[in-house]
């Protein structure tokens, strides 16, 4: 809900960290929680509020940590929780808040209560898991897909049923009808909460429930062959079922145990029903439902200007905080997806639209997606589709490029890292643009400078302006449920817009094209330029009559 004054979460930006990527202390090649902590210093630079950690809980990682063996203890991979206390104390001390990713769907079938669940019927955890007999004529209970290519279901030949998991069989599905299943979880949560976790993402909010009947899902005429085999169902039983409200609303009461604490909800849906995860003010669900239609709208000026103002205005009637992400360990990166020339308007956009920002690590200097050889492919979701380009997720998840030595210092010399190091980390990496003013890294650093002593930018309101935008692709009610993860046509058109906190006004305008465009807008008449993505002549100059190709500008404006 909005606050006054705003929360931690709402003023500020959360930087996510795939710890297996970001630094590796231990010399094999993994990074850990001493790693991160030796680079708190530079995540203090940056000038982010709080920092989320992918996975790090005890997992045989065939998923990567989503498949989660308990919940309650640190993989060794990473650390110890006696590192992990260091770290929270060491970031604390630096005024960072420290977020895990909290992952209730689904466990590990290493879990000791999968293990109790598995060895009979009439077990105490059986129910704690979703179980059903074989159909009629021996085959799969229902036509269930997996996310990861597949049917959703494995046969266990020791009890003579099915397990339900919609992602590898490796993690199995927790069953969220049972009472005990949610107590659990919530204790899960407090458990670190007294360690001083300030925060969760929560994993697949929108699949916790199913049908209790279990019902097949109807196909999907839309899809194509070459897409991922999942989309070929309506999932209308296995997503956003009306009791997931009552189970999210359940974890929310566990956070308000505690003092200034948050979830954000990993949720693909269209606004209309995302922002219902929210709740109401009267009955608060989830603080900020993630909201990812910028990853998924085409990025030109008028697709991207119709989805913030629609965004914001469901927003703002739903009483509800606005968020924004560009990227993270699931989607491409988006310096690969925009284009290098638009990546400048796309941090920009990120970074000063109303609400809070998602930081994805290594978009500060502007990383891209790294070539992984197919020997090297590890992704559960693209060795279980192989036929499906796109279902690969390690382009976007190599390790951190912090200099040009072997492994872009990410690791030893001599060890090997667990995915390749992106091709262009002599070039692209910290050490080097660390002391270039004109760097990609100093642009976030300036653009974080400026939001922090913002109000506008922080907390103030958000009005579009009319300036030469151009046509929407996408069109009509459905438009918010998003378009395409590539950049389907040459950006075009400029984006312009104003926040405002008082007398405070901040005027940001982004062009979308490689054209320069001739600036005749009223509110710059005695506008001061604060901020250029190109620097050099447009902060000279101050000028307010023209916009190059790819340039953002950020005036105040009043």
């Amino acid at each position: 809900m909005t606050l006054s004054p705003l929360k931690w979460w709402q003023s500020g930006i959360i930087y996510q960290i795939y710890p297996r990527s970001f630094q590796d202390s231990g010399h094999d090649g993994v990074g850990d929680l001493k790693g991160v902590t030796s680079r708190l210093g530079y995540l203090e630079s940056l000038g982010v509020t709080a920092i989320w950690f992918s996975p790090i809980f005890t997992s045989p990682m065939k998923d990567f940590g989503y498949d989660v063996a308990d919940y309650k203890n640190i993989d060794p991979l990473f650390g110890s929780l006696e590192d992990f206390d260091e770290l929270i104390r060491e970031a604390h001390g630096r005024g960072l808040k420290v977020m895990l990713d909290f992952v209730p769907n689904h466990s590990s079938d290493e879990h000791e209560w999968f293990k109790e669940a598995r060895s009979s019927r009439d077990n105490p955890k059986r129910d704690w898991y979703m179980w059903r007999d074989p159909a009629s004529d021996g085959g799969l209970p229902n036509n269930w897909k997996s996310f990861f290519g597949g049917d959703a279901w494995t046969f266990d030949q020791h009890t003579g049923q099915y397990y339900l998991h919609q992602f590898v069989s490796g993690q199995p599905e927790l069953n969220w009808a049972n009472p005990e299943v949610r107590q659990e979880m919530a204790e899960t949560l407090r458990f670190w909460m007294r360690r001083g976790v300030d925060g969760f993402r929560v994993d697949v909010f929108w699949l916790l429930a199913k049908d209790p009947e279990y019902r097949d899902e109807p196909r999907n005429p839309e899809w194509r062959p070459g897409q991922p085999e999942h989309n070929s169902l309506l999932h209308i039983y296995t997503q956003d079922l009306l009791v997931t409200h009552e189970y999210v609303a359940e974890m929310r009461s566990a956070l308000d145990e505690f003092e200034d604490r948050m979830m954000v909800g990993e949720i693909y849906l269209p606004v209309d029903k995302l922002l219902t995860y929210a709740g109401t003010p009267e009955a608060p669900e989830c603080h900020m439902p993630f909201n990812f239609h910028l990853i998924l709208t085409p990025w030109n000026a008028a697709d991207v200007r119709k989805l913030v103002d629609e965004y914001d205005a469901a927003v703002n009637a739903s009483g509800s905080w606005p968020n924004w992400v560009l990227g993270n360990h699931d989607q491409h990166r988006f310096a690969t997806r925009v284009g290098k020339g638009q990546y400048r308007v796309a941090q920009t956009l990120l970074l000063t639209l109303r609400g809070t920002p998602t930081v994805y690590y290594g978009d500060e200097i502007g990383m891209e997606d790294g070539y992984i050889p197919p020997s090297r492919v590890v992704d559960p979701a693209a060795l279980g589709q192989p036929g499906v380009a796109a279902a690969g997720r390690d382009p976007e998840r190599t390790p951190m490029q912090w200099d040009a030595t072997p492994h872009a210092g990410f690791t030893d010399r001599g060890a090997e890292p667990w995915l390749p190091v992106a091709e262009n980390f002599t070039a692209v990496n910290v050490a080097a643009q660390e002391n270039d003013q004109g760097s990609d890294l100093n642009y976030f650093r300036a653009l974080t400078r400026l939001r922090q002593g913002s109000e506008a930018l922080t907390a103030g309101s958000y009005r579009s302006l009319d300036t030469g935008t151009g046509v929407p692709m996408q069109q009509g009610a459905t438009a918010l449920t998003g378009g395409s993860f590539q950049n389907v046509r040459p950006g075009t058109g400029v984006f312009g817009f104003v926040r405002g906190a008082g007398e405070e006004r901040v005027l940001v305008l982004l062009n979308f094209g490689t054209e320069d465009v001739a600036l005749n807008l009223p509110e710059l008449h005695g506008a001061a330029l604060l901020l250029s993505s190109h620097g050099g002549d447009s902060m000279n100059s101050g000028r307010a009559e023209v916009l190059r190709g790819n340039e953002a500008q950020i005036w105040r404006v009043g």
